[in-house]
C-alpha cells in the first residue's frame, strides 16, 4: 500500500464542525481545547459501602494546545497531572466538561469525534516502559498492531512498524523480533513511542515518559523525541516532575496543584519570571550546580493538603506566605495579568482591586 493511502486508511474521520468565529477572523483555534474538566473519584466505606466522599483529582481545568507546540505539565505528585492525561485520552471518563479535538467535540452524540476516531488522532506514552507492553508480542507486532486493528493489512502495518523502528533508531534487522524483557528500559521506551506512532496520531501524551531513565539516555530519548516531532509534525503535551527537562522540551508550560491550574504561560517567560507563589517555590527548588543560586531557605513547608476536603478559597493558601483573608473566602479565576497578555495566573496578588494589600495597581486608562 502507497504511503499516502495509508494515511488516508489510517486517518479517516468525519468532516469538521464549523469553527466560526475564529475562522472568520482570520485566526487558527487550537488543535485541543479543554474547558472545565472534572474528575472526581468516588471514596465509599461502611456497611453497604456507599460513597462517602470524593478525592476531586482534578477540578475545572481548562487550557488549550495549538498545533505544533509542546506543551509541558509541571506540579507536585497528587496534583493531577497524569489524572489529566487520562482524561484527554478517554482512558477515563470526566464528571462533566468539554474536550474539542480539531473542532469537533469528543463523544458527542452527533457531529462529534468518537473516542475510536479519538484514539487515531491522539495516542500517548506512558512511565512505566516494560508494563505497557505485551509480553508475549515481539516489539514489531506490538507497533503494527493498531493499524492492524484499524484496518491495515498486515504486511502493510509489519512494514510501518519497521519504518518506525529505523525512525526511533532501533535496527530493524535486530529488534523486530525481540520480546520485551530482551530490551533495555530506554530501547522499551523507544519501542513505546514507535507504537504511539503507528496510527500517525497528530497529538502525542508523554506521562513522565523519560523519567524512569537514567540521565544519558534520557537526553537521547529527549532528542530522539524533538526530531520525531519535527519529523512527523507532531504536537506533544509533556507531563513532567522534572523542571529542567520540561524547560528543555516545551514551548509552554502550565503549572497544576491540587486539581487546578495555576498559572500556564511561555516557559522562557514563566521560568525567568514566575508570578504565582508556587510556580516561584517550584523553580527555587530546581538543582543548580552554580552556589551562587543555590537555595538556601526552603520556599515551601508542609505536604500538599487533603484533596478529598482541599481548602476553601485558594487552595495554595495553607502554604503560601502571602495568604490574606481574600485568599480563603474567594477562589482566584485564572486570568491574564493586566501587564502580561502571554499568560494567566491564579492569583489574588496578580489581580488588581482583588482585595490583597500586594495586588497589583490598575492599569490606567
Amino acid at each position: 500500500m502507497a504511503a499516502a493511502d495509508t494515511r488516508t486508511a489510517l486517518r479517516g474521520k468525519p468532516e469538521r464542525l464549523d469553527t466560526g468565529a475564529c475562522e472568520q477572523a482570520g485566526q487558527t483555534r487550537p488543535l485541543l481545547e479543554v474547558e472545565n474538566l472534572t474528575k472526581h473519584f468516588a471514596v465509599k466505606g461502611g456497611l453497604l459501602n456507599r460513597t462517602k466522599t470524593a478525592v476531586q483529582a482534578v477540578d475545572g481545568v481548562s487550557f488549550d494546545v495549538r498545533t505544533g507546540e509542546t506543551l509541558g505539565i509541571v506540579g507536585e505528585s497528587g496534583c493531577g497531572k497524569s489524572t489529566t492525561a487520562r482524561l484527554l485520552m478517554h482512558l477515563i471518563s470526566p464528571d462533566s466538561g468539554s474536550i474539542v479535538f480539531d473542532g469537533l467535540v469528543v463523544g458527542a452524540a452527533e457531529s462529534g469525534l468518537s473516542h475510536r476516531d479519538l484514539h487515531r488522532q491522539m495516542q500517548m506514552v506512558f512511565q512505566d516502559s516494560y508494563a505497557s507492553l505485551n509480553p508475549r508480542l515481539p516489539v514489531a507486532m506490538s507497533i503494527a498492531f493498531g493499524p492492524f486493528v484499524h484496518g491495515l493489512a498486515k504486511p502493510a502495518a509489519l512494514n510501518r512498524a519497521n519504518e518506525l523502528l529505523e525512525a526511533v533508531g532501533l535496527d530493524p534487522l535486530l529488534f523486530a523480533n525481540r520480546y520485551p524483557h530482551e530490551l533495555s528500559g530506554g530501547q522499551r521506551q523507544r519501542i513505546n513511542i514507535a507504537r504511539a506512532l503507528a496510527l500517525e496520531p497528530r497529538i502525542v501524551i508523554l506521562d513522565e515518559a523519560v523519567s524512569a531513565l537514567d540521565k544519558s539516555v534520557e537526553a537521547q530519548v529527549l532528542n530522539l523525541l524533538v526530531d520525531l516531532k519535527a519529523q512527523f509534525d507532531l504536537t506533544y503535551v509533556f507531563i513532567s516532575h522534572d523542571l529542567n527537562v520540561v524547560r528543555y522540551i516545551s514551548d509552554r508550560v502550565m503549572v497544576m496543584y491540587l486539581g487546578k491550574i495555576v498559572e500556564i504561560g511561555p516557559v522562557d517567560l514563566l521560568y525567568r519570571d514566575p508570578q504565582h507563589p508556587y510556580t516561584r517555590a517550584l523553580l527555587s527548588a530546581m538543582p543548580s550546580m552554580d552556589p551562587r543560586r543555590r537555595t538556601v531557605q526552603a520556599q515551601l513547608s508542609g505536604d500538599p493538603p487533603n484533596p478529598i476536603n482541599p481548602p476553601s478559597g485558594c487552595r495554595f493558601r495553607t502554604r503560601c506566605p502571602f495568604a490574606e483573608g481574600v485568599c480563603k473566602a474567594v477562589a482566584p479565576a485564572l486570568r491574564a495579568p493586566p501587564d502580561d497578555a502571554l499568560r494567566a495566573v491564579a492569583c489574588h496578588m496578580r489581580v488588581p482591586g482583588s482585595g490583597h494589600s500586594r495586588a497589583v495597581p490598575a492599569v490606567s486608562a
